[in-house]
């Protein structure tokens, strides 16, 4: 599942994993980078717990708005620990996948575009930096492009409009949305079978329309 915040990927996924239990064992995934759920969690933490995440958002934001900037070590280190945990979430889909389960994701690693807003390395979206910097930019990049040889069997893009997202995400940055919607419809994702629909249709057709494309590869690989 790819598409911009507010294309209603969440909601087609929890709908594709109730319809396709009664056919295979499935799960779901969220395989974003979990930047925001870990800020969320670090701020609840007493005494600096405000103030730390304040700062990680801080580094954040200038890596995004400043990507000609080499970022510093701390930066370039939290960035790759990021990319490092997508990894880890990365093999236990794997893992769940040779078990023989149906993995039902919630976005999907790719290397053909820099930025964690459409799944790619971040740090490549940087330039320069000490031997520390590039060292961690590369491993990061090695770390994508391995993910990226495993095809999956199917992405469902949900293609949406800047204000249909933004209204059903008025929390996220509009230049952030800008980006995405601009950028994950040339998204090939390794030659994968790719099913584009709209995000702004009944959330029913959207399911159906999914569900046939679904069933239909899983005839084809004989699952």
């Amino acid at each position: 599942m790819t598409g911009s915040d507010g294309s209603g990927k969440s909601t087609l996924a929890a709908s594709l994993v109730a319809r396709l239990r009664t056919l295979a064992p499935v799960e779901q995934l969220y395989l974003g980078q979990s930047s925001g759920k870990i800020g969320d969690w670090i701020g609840t933490l007493p005494v600096i717990g405000k103030r730390f995440k304040a700062y990680l958002v801080r580094k954040s934001d200038k890596v995004h708005d400043q990507p000609g900037k080499p970022p510093g070590n701390v930066t370039a280190l939290a960035i790759y620990l990021l990319s490092r945990w997508r990894a880890y979430k990365f093999r236990r889909l794997l893992a769940m996948a040779r078990r023989g389960t149906l993995v039902v994701t919630d976005r999907f690693p790719q290397a053909e575009k820099p930025g964690f807003s459409i799944d790619g390395p971040q740090l490549a979206k940087t330039e320069g930096g000490n031997w520390w910097v590039r060292m961690l930019r590369q491993r990061e990049h090695r770390l994508y492009e391995w993910m990226a040889t495993h095809v999956p069997l199917l992405v469902i893009r949900l293609n949406v409009d800047v204000e249909t997202a933004h209204a059903r995400k008025p929390d996220h940055k509009i230049s952030s949305l800008r980006e995405k919607i601009a950028a994950i419809p040339h998204l090939h994702f390794n030659g994968a079978a790719i099913l584009d629909l709209d995000g702004r249709d009944a959330a029913d057709h959207v399911l159906e329309s999914s569900m046939r494309a679904v069933t239909a590869a899983l005839q084809v690989t004989g699952a």
